[in-house]
């Protein structure tokens, strides 16, 4: 067995620590100079949006053999919608940081890697297909998926971000909800450290939002956070991405080629996080090489969360502000606390299925 392994981001590289461990080194191709060769910001590991984990570091190690050292222990989110506050507490998940920084996801899972890396790599898909037994397709793109008509967009989002500096609570996310500069989206601040933090805001590219000006949102954002931090935040850097595909593989693996990451559809169309998809699905399509599974069955699971996730996202783009605020009024409830903390409770599969029939006759998408 020879196998290739397009990109060196989470999806890859679990899929290559997982293959050294039963004696198969892959040669992994990356066109960037590094790994996480992109801007530096922040995700989280979320449980409520992650099952069957509900602690997801504590399952990638005891299930899938991942080993991460996420950056902080999420204790409180702070929830604000255009004029309520939602503040929920306990274990919520672990921040982590991606892209070109010491401490990032991808750094820490190279420190562990045997494979050699073949940066600035050029090779093409179907070149790997001449010399290697099996290829991986784990770029972050998804280019090579939708060419092979191997992918169902949903939707495409576009970004803004920056990293901030100021005084931070490592124990403390933020995000808000509202349409005037989320417009079916949303913004968030995650703590880097305690002096420096990403803020980012997301959107869905729907015709409804055609005519946007993510510049303009941008304007209209920041000052907020401000605000809500009561702190004059100063911007040391920043990114910008347009039209964003967000979707899924109809098939996890045609012939001996896998989809895994985004490729697969990792990307929950809810929330945006997928990070705990892409390094399960690169697990997975390690174990089937192995023979230790099937990829497709133990794809499954992660297949109903993205639909679950979807049905969230297309119920979100038909609420306005007024309703935005009576969600949040009501998660500040302790009805909504408790049901926010709930271990035993799938809260994306039980309001996806309470929501389907509402969004099946009023869906935008």
């Amino acid at each position: 067995m020879k196998v290739a392994i397009m990109g060196a981001g989470l999806s890859g590289l679990a899929c290559a620590l997982t293959l050294e461990k039963h004696g198969i080194i892959p040669d992994i191709y990356e066109t960037g100079a590094q790994v996480g060769d992109r801007f530096v910001y922040a995700e989280i590991f979320f449980g409520v949006t992650a099952r069957p984990a509900r602690d997801c570091v504590t399952y990638l190690a005891n299930e899938l053999g991942i080993y991460l050292n996420p950056v902080y222990m999420i204790r409180t989110m702070s929830i604000h919608g255009p004029g309520e506050t939602a503040v929920m507490e306990g274990s919520l998940g672990h921040s982590n940081i991606r892209g070109r920084h010491e401490k990032a996801l991808e750094k820490h899972l190279q420190q562990q890697l045997q494979s050699p890396i073949r940066f600035r790599s050029q090779v093409t898909y179907e070149e790997l297909l001449e010399d290697y037994t099996h290829v991986v397709v784990a770029t972050g793109e998804t280019t090579i998926a939708r060419r092979l008509k191997n992918y169902d967009l949903a939707l495409t989002v576009s970004m803004k971000g920056c990293t901030v500096s100021g005084s931070f609570d490592l124990n403390r996310v933020y995000t808000w909800l509202n349409d005037a500069y989320c417009p079916k989206g949303y913004g968030y601040l995650i703590p880097l450290s305690e002096k420096e933090a990403s803020v980012v805001i997301a959107y869905p590219d729907y015709p409804l939002n055609q005519n946007v000006d993510i510049h303009s949102l941008w304007d209209k954002f920041f000052p907020r956070v401000c605000s809500d931090l009561q702190q004059a935040l100063t911007v040391t850097d920043g990114f910008e991405i347009n039209h964003y595909p967000i979707g899924i593989s109809r098939d996890s693996r045609i012939g001996n080629t896998f989809f895994v990451g985004n490729n697969f559809g990792s990307i929950m169309p809810f929330l945006g996080f997928g990070q705990f998809s892409s390094l399960a699905t690169g697990v997975y399509a390690a174990w089937d090489m192995c023979g230790l599974g099937d990829y497709g069955k133990l794809t499954r699971p992660l297949r109903k969360s993205y639909d679950n996730s979807l049905i969230l996202r297309k119920a979100m783009e038909q609420i306005g502000n007024d309703q935005l605020d009576s969600i949040v009024k009501w998660l500040d409830t302790p009805v909504g606390h408790k049901l926010f903390n709930m271990k035993q409770v799938d809260l994306l599969r039980a309001a996806s299925y309470l929501l389907r029939p509402w969004v099946g006759i009023k869906s935008l998408v």
